[in-house]
């Protein structure tokens, strides 16, 4: 026990000691001998310790997106973190069967690559800050260290990184799996919101839209000839980037065209809500964050804020605010509405095609609407909304392809029918396909919902029939109205006295 507390009293000496000794040569030595000391001193290291280390960040910049050498990598070392790491990360991908394995962080593996060894090291950072709003906020750098040998500088920065990069993008390419993206608020900050996101599993595709098989095709053209286009975009200066605007009643299927498109191209989707977003420049940063390969949607676009432009009722609005008093509990609620709702057309339309829109490429907007003629001209002018595509009524060619998916049946004496129906009758796929739904395993189940639909079928157009009805009674009540009280006026300007006495007998009865 002596020995061991002689051993620590030396050693803190020492440390003294040699905290003194540095701090007089900073101090009093002159500033060149002090360089040229530590240049042989660097030296003396590198030929103690003659390895190099690179390290691969996870974001690029200020944190504003997630470096693609840090994803290839950590694809590229997944086979031999499963061979020879101790500790273990799982992740689901694919069919939701499949694992992929990564090393855990502060561990490391070894590499070898024509005959030179290298080590590659997972790490993290955490710091951690107080935000006034009393919730913890926590910053976590990720990164990715390679320790290889000083005389192996040339293989490696020439042709090993070069491998790990094309290698890891196949492996990704390989066990892609499409995700589901929503903007909601980031975990232990809450003035900010943040992309999360879910396993895409949407089963709808082309081959099961209730859709003209030619209005089909030419959708189909346009979006490979899209996903083809990288350099004819460049070659015209143009951000490649493509704009949809699915517009139509409610339950035309402009939710199942979006999945549709996505499983079709294997994009995934960023469902984009836009009244979670602050202001522009949290709509600017979403759009940055988002990845190549991808279809942003906003749904329902006429009813997400107002984007029309109407200054005056916004004002009037301020005006009314200010003049309420007594309730500072509800005037504080209204603020933060307000905030929350800072996006302007102006921001929205810069987030389409602005400059900050050719921050990545192979992006496709869709807009839907049930009412595009409420949208603003600006916002789905060609060059934002490229391609405005209408979804509309069930007729008898989207009708085949639900009794295809549904029953499937390719024919059936009661098609006739239903056809002249459908052709006759607004009725939406969803609404058919909710007659086409079969209920029990039997074998006549399927003419049992044929001749549901033919009901449903008369019963919409009896409806309809009665409402044109009404309108037309209504219209006709009103122009007698307006003949009547036109007469009136002119009997009038002829006889005066008369048509007051008339009035006056009307009004006595």
């Amino acid at each position: 026990m002596m020995l061991k507390g002689e051993l620590w009293s030396n050693l803190g000496s020492t440390m003294a000691a040699i905290m003194f000794v540095y701090a007089m040569f900073r101090q009093y030595f002159p500033p060149q001998l002090q360089d040229y000391i530590f240049q042989y001193g660097k030296k003396l290291s590198n030929f103690m310790y003659p390895y190099i280390h690179i390290t691969f960040d996870e974001f690029t910049g200020e944190k504003i997106k997630k470096s693609e050498a840090f994803s290839a990598i950590q694809n590229y070392l997944s086979d031999k973190s499963s061979a020879n790491a101790k500790r273990l990360k799982a992740d689901v991908v694919k069919d939701s069967q499949s694992l992929v394995l990564s090393m855990d962080y502060n561990e490391e593996i070894t590499d070898e690559f024509n005959g030179v060894k290298l080590w590659w090291s997972a790490n993290r950072t955490t710091t951690k800050t107080q935000q006034f709003s009393f919730y913890p906020a926590a910053d976590e750098k990720r990164f990715y260290t390679l320790k290889f040998h000083n005389r192996h500088r040339e293989v490696i920065t020439g042709t090993y990184l070069s491998h790990v990069l094309k290698q890891g993008k196949a492996i990704a390419a390989n066990n892609r799996q499409r995700k589901l993206y929503s903007n909601g608020a980031g975990q232990g900050n809450r003035s900010s919101t943040t992309w999360t996101h879910v396993a895409f599993e949407h089963p709808a595709t082309f081959d099961t839209l209730a859709m003209d098989e030619k209005k089909i095709r030419e959708i189909k053209k346009d979006l490979v000839t899209f996903s083809n286009g990288k350099e004819y975009y460049a070659k015209i200066g143009k951000a490649w980037k493509r704009g949809y605007l699915l517009y139509g009643p409610p339950g035309t299927g402009k939710s199942t065209m979006v999945a549709a498109m996505a499983n079709f191209l294997n994009y995934d989707v960023y469902d984009l809500e836009l009244t979670t977003v602050k202001n522009n420049v949290e709509l600017r940063r979403l759009l940055i964050e988002t990845s190549n390969k991808s279809i942003i949607v906003i749904e329902d676009i006429d009813c997400s804020l107002d984007l029309t432009g109407q200054r005056e009722e916004k004002k009037k609005k301020k005006k009314d605010d200010k003049n309420e008093g007594g309730d500072p509990i509800g005037a504080m609620s209204k603020n933060e509405e307000r905030k929350e709702s800072e996006v302007t057309l102006s921001g929205l339309l810069n987030f389409i095609d602005g400059i900050w829109s050719a921050c990545g490429g192979e992006r496709i907007i869709v807009f839907t609407t049930n009412h595009v003629e409420k949208l603003d001209p600006a916002l789905i002018r060609r060059g934002r909304m490229d391609k405005h595509i209408e979804m509309s009524y069930c007729r008898f060619e989207a009708f085949k392809v639900l009794a295809k998916n549904y029953l499937d049946i390719d024919s059936h004496p009661l098609f006739e029918e239903i056809g002249n129906l459908l052709e006759e009758t607004d009725m939406t796929p969803a609404d058919v396909a909710e007659n086409l739904m079969l209920t029990s395993d039997d074998d006549e189940e399927g003419e049992t919902c044929l001749k549901n639909l033919i009901e449903a079928l008369k019963a919409a157009k009896g409806e309809a029939k009665k409402k044109a009805e009404d309108y037309h009674a209504r219209l006709e009540a009103e122009k007698e109205e307006k003949e009547k009280e036109q007469t009136v006026e002119d009997n009038v300007r002829r006889d005066p006295i008369s048509a007051k006495q008339v009035k006056d007998n009307e009004i006595i009865l």
